[in-house]
């Protein structure tokens, strides 16, 4: 029997030697040799020879790459108490990696710990955080400083009931004082979290160094951050701007996204506007809703970039979807135009609505002129007038004029004339669009008496700060003298001020004016130049106007067919009268064959 025991010992004595052998290839850079010698020392029971083996089916080293074969090794010598299999072990659990067979063929595994912790994208959706705890658990207390690490990281980000920053703060000091990279990461970032005083920012920008120099990607990415606002260390844009280069290239987003706007702007960086789209493009495709909006942006704008409607409205929509307001309104007014996406009203609102609940007031606004439109949801009018009505009461003047448009049409709210005129002349005093309103309602009587006079005053004060609905609104009571003097020059250059900016009414005007029967010389070819652009632009009445100059040659030509056509749109268009001019129309001409 002594010898029996001596033969075995001898034989374990020779798979140590295995082993030994087998570390000093590895060490080498020679795995492949050293595998049939691991091979021996594992199928002996010995546990570092398991891991190892585990390390080379991993990182297909010596053996073809497989991740299930790499897990199974990994699982048998971290269960025989092996404190580095049970942190990478930990690891894998973290990531969702498991030991299922399902997992052949993933890229990236074999790497150590410190290419997968504090990963900005995760690998798989389902990590399974109790047993990384707990293998993560056994190595920490087993000593192994990424452990602590680990486990840190989980007592920080894991499921709320395991979260305990206390105990993750010191386990990432413990793993920082022993020199962990991961540690000093997280031991940096609790610093940081708690950073007020300048000097607060000295201990954490040093862990950040460490954990950088070690080719931490977050590490440098947060140093980054740290040396463009000089808290720490000395404040340094191009050295920033490098380190934001040197964490995108091992995929930390974030990083990307700086990296490209540094490129984009030329800030501490050669601008380059094409390697720019290039990161933020990167950083897109991993998530980030700002670099989306960014990507959107620059293809809507053009530059150095051709302008491509189409591949802006891709990436505002990413952007968007992501929770992105700025981007969720510029689709929106896409929508509204359009330009790259289909031309759709409700998806425009839809989009409004998206950014005015994640905060943006502007989109608010955009999304009541569709609502003022009908083009939008009942819901979206009860939403608009709700909203505008708190505003209102915290005492935005703006959102008091829209809240007493809502009133006045009876937009989510029932109609209120009386309320509508007293926030619209609450309003009045500081938004110009109120004080046409305003004067609008003095004019018609519509919630206050009528007051032709100090209707003309307001809608005068609008028509100066240039809204154009109220310079024609003047002209017209310029024209017949209601409240104030007839002045129809001043009508003729107001019309002609709001044609300009392509009101098809105050287009009309003019063709009318010029027409004949007002203090203006004649002038028929003039009129008929009017009545054509307000017809050009819809304008149902510029339309028979102008197929009765046609048709009688008015404006010094003559074209019967051309009168014949705008007179059977002016009657889709809803103009009845236009039925007797076309009616009395000659009957076309037959083709000679």
């Amino acid at each position: 029997m002594a010898g029996l025991f001596t033969r075995l010992g001898g034989l374990f004595r020779s798979k140590r030697g295995d082993l030994k052998r087998a570390l000093t290839l590895i060490e080498a850079g020679r795995r492949a040799e050293a595998f049939r010698l691991l091979v021996r020392a594992a199928q002996a029971g010995l546990a570092e020879g398991e891991f190892q083996i585990a390390r080379s089916y991993l990182e297909g080293a010596g053996v073809p790459h497989s991740t299930s074969e790499g897990a199974r090794w990994l699982e048998r010598s971290a269960k025989q108490g092996f404190s580095p299999a049970q942190s990478l072990l930990a690891a894998f659990y973290v990531q969702g990696i498991g030991t299922s067979a399902s997992n052949d063929g993933a890229d990236g595994l074999g790497g150590s710990l410190a290419a997968t912790l504090f990963a900005t994208v995760p690998t798989t959706p389902k990590p399974d955080f109790d047993k990384a705890a707990l293998w993560a658990r056994k190595a920490a207390e087993a000593g192994e400083a990424d452990a602590q690490a680990l486990l840190g990281y989980l007592l920080t980000a894991g499921p709320e009931t395991m979260r305990d920053f206390e105990q993750a703060e010191a386990l990432y000091r413990k793993a920082a004082e022993a020199k962990s990279p991961q540690g000093q990461l997280g031991y940096g970032l609790a610093l940081l979290r708690r950073a007020k005083a300048a000097e607060d920012y000295l201990e954490p920008a040093q862990l950040m160094a460490q954990a950088a120099a070690a080719n931490v990607g977050t590490a440098e990415y947060l140093l980054g951050v740290l040396t463009e606002q000089g808290q720490g260390v000395e404040r340094n844009l191009p050295d920033a701007v490098d380190l934001y280069r040197r964490a995108a290239e091992r995929g930390v987003r974030t990083a990307q996204y700086r990296y490209g706007m540094a490129l984009l702007n030329g800030n501490g960086i050669d601008q380059d506007t094409i390697t720019a789209e290039s990161w933020l493009r990167r950083a897109a495709m991993q998530g980030d809703p700002d670099a989306a909006a960014a990507v959107g942006e620059l293809y809507s704008k053009g530059g150095a970039l051709p302008p491509n409607m189409a591949e802006a409205g891709i990436w505002l929509k990413r952007a968007a979807e992501a929770g992105h307001r700025g981007a969720a309104r510029a689709l929106g007014a896409m929508h509204i135009s359009g330009s790259g996406v289909v031309k759709d009203p409700q998806e425009a609102a839809n989009w409004f609505r998206v950014s005015a609940e994640a905060g943006d007031l502007q989109s608010r606004y955009d999304l009541a002129a569709l609502v003022l439109q009908g083009k939008a949801s009942p819901t979206d009018s009860a939403n608009t007038a709700a909203w505008f009505r708190g505003e209102a009461e915290k005492g935005d003047m703006v959102a008091a004029f829209n809240y007493g448009v809502c009133l006045s049409e009876g937009v989510g709210v029932t109609r209120d004339e009386v309320t509508a005129a007293q926030w619209l002349c609450r309003a009045a005093d500081t938004v110009v669009n109120a004080q046409y309103w305003y004067g609008r309602l003095l004019l018609e009587g519509r919630g206050v008496p009528a007051d032709l006079d100090k209707g003309r005053i307001w809608i005068t004060k609008a028509a100066d700060a240039g809204v154009v609905d109220a310079q024609v609104a003047l002209a017209e009571m310029m024209i017949n003298g209601r409240g104030g003097p007839r002045d129809q020059a001043g009508a003729l250059a107001l019309f002609h001020r709001a044609a300009n900016q392509n009101h098809p009414g105050a287009m009309y005007a003019l063709g009318a004016i010029y027409g004949g029967g007002h203090d203006v010389p004649w002038d028929r070819a003039a009129a008929q130049t009017w009545f054509h652009a307000a017809a050009d632009r819809g304008h149902a009445h510029a339309m028979m106007m102008l197929a009765r100059y046609l048709a009688r040659g008015l404006g010094g030509q003559r074209d019967r067919e051309a009168a014949r056509m705008w007179f059977q749109r002016a009657l889709a268009a809803g103009t009845a009268e236009a039925q007797a001019d076309l009616d009395a129309l000659p009957a076309p001409t037959a083709a000679l064959v």
